[in-house]
């Protein structure tokens, strides 16, 4: 046992080995104890019984996960499109552009919604964050961060406060007040601290604590007012790249996507993962819950989207087309959850008909790739971001 982890067992963690060198949850006897990371990969090979070696359970591991994908596929009976072939088809579909929202002077990363269905919250490559009247397209407040690349923001439920972070490993959370001539820079409270870029981010059902999503492989969910770590999640294999909380009141699940091509449910309270989904083939961009909180979407590199039930356990649907040969960058669920609209590199929004698996509309109108989209609170419109530097509000 090293120092540094002797020392934490004793005492507690001091602020100096938080920032030089992140301390791993170990489970011992049921006890959790904090390691460093080089004590946690010795305490993994403490108690291997004789002629066990690393490579051994790794390979016992891939294994198991080989017999659980066969019990899986002896539950996978039927498709879902086969059970939604009686359901009516959707009648003609028309959305359009009313409101472009431009101010930015670079890439758009990420949007939000206020719980108003008004505001809207947007980040950028050039280091800004607006805050916009989605239905005057007036900015009315307008942030710049200390770095370019502000790949995350999201709107706290009061609509009282933003949150962002990117290139700088932060997120950062501003109050939002009435006072156009206060300083809102001057009230920003840096809440989460991670080794590498902050990826997504988003609040809880309430102001005062906040999820969010990095470049180090973890999640971790924060004290808004103290910026405390709460609690954190390992077990991705490289970069996180968003989040999702589940949507009912008094969800303590979320779902995480990466670069390691999986999908993870996490338990907050034990901060353990659920449920693991691992059938795209590339990087997962984007993951959103079914408004019912009993299955989810996500949005790959692979150029598919796909749906995956949580009381089933496995992979439902696919929502691809020979023709799609870009990724899906960013997904989001109509209210009624039967319809899924996809964001994509090659400059459009695919709208898909959820049950049937079939696609129903393409728009145009984005000049660059698709970065980000949102369907607002009422779910009488929805907002994409893109690389041309606009947002779109459709309805």
């Amino acid at each position: 046992m090293c120092d540094q982890t002797f020392l934490v067992n004793v005492f507690g963690s001091c602020d100096k080995c938080f920032k030089q060198r992140a301390l791993r949850p170990v489970f011992k006897k049921s006890q959790q104890l904090s390691y460093c990371s080089t004590c946690a990969e010795i305490m993994a090979t403490e108690g291997l019984r004789e002629n066990e070696t690393l490579a051994s359970l790794k390979s016992e591991a891939e294994s198991l996960k080989g017999k659980l994908e066969e019990e899986r596929a002896k539950l996978h009976d039927v498709e879902l499109h086969q059970v939604a072939e009686r359901v009516e088809a959707l009648g003609q579909f028309v959305m359009k552009t009313r409101r472009t929202l431009k101010g930015h002077g670079n890439k758009v990363l990420c949007m939000d919604w206020c719980k108003d269905k008004r505001r809207i919250v947007s980040s950028s490559q050039d280091g800004k964050v607006i805050v916009w009247d989605s239905f005057t397209t007036n900015k009315e407040h307008a942030v710049t961060m200390p770095c370019t690349w502000v790949m995350a923001c999201a709107y706290a439920p009061s609509g009282c406060a933003i949150a962002c972070g990117g290139l700088d490993n932060k997120c950062s959370v501003y109050p939002l007040t009435f006072d156009k001539n206060e300083n809102m820079a001057a009230k920003k409270k840096s809440v989460a601290m991670h080794t590498n870029y902050l990826s997504a981010c988003s609040f809880t059902n309430s102001d005062m604590q906040i999820l969010t999503a990095s470049g180090d492989g973890t999640c971790a969910l924060w004290d808004v007012e103290s910026g405390q770590l709460l609690q954190s999640f390992h077990g991705h294999g490289a970069d996180v790249l968003c989040l999702d909380l589940a949507p009912s009141e008094t969800g303590n699940t979320f779902v995480s996507g990466g670069c390691d091509k999986k999908a993870m449910v996490w338990d907050m309270r034990s901060g353990q993962c659920v449920q693991a989904f691992e059938t795209h083939e590339s990087d997962i961009n984007s993951v959103r819950y079914y408004p019912s909180g009993d299955a989810f979407a996500s949005g790959s590199d692979d150029a598919t989207c796909r749906l995956y039930d949580l009381r089933a356990d496995r992979e439902v649907a696919i929502y691809s087309k020979e023709s799609i040969i870009f990724g899906a960058s960013s997904v989001d669920f109509s209210l009624s959850g039967r319809l899924l609209f996809a964001g994509y590199n090659d400059y459009t929004i695919n709208v898909w008909d959820v049950l049937k698996g079939s696609r129903v509309s393409i728009l145009f109108g984005h000049e660059n790739r698709v970065s980000t989209l949102r369907v607002s609170p009422d779910g009488t419109a929805f907002c994409s971001g893109s690389w041309d530097h606009t947002l779109r509000v459709w309805a």
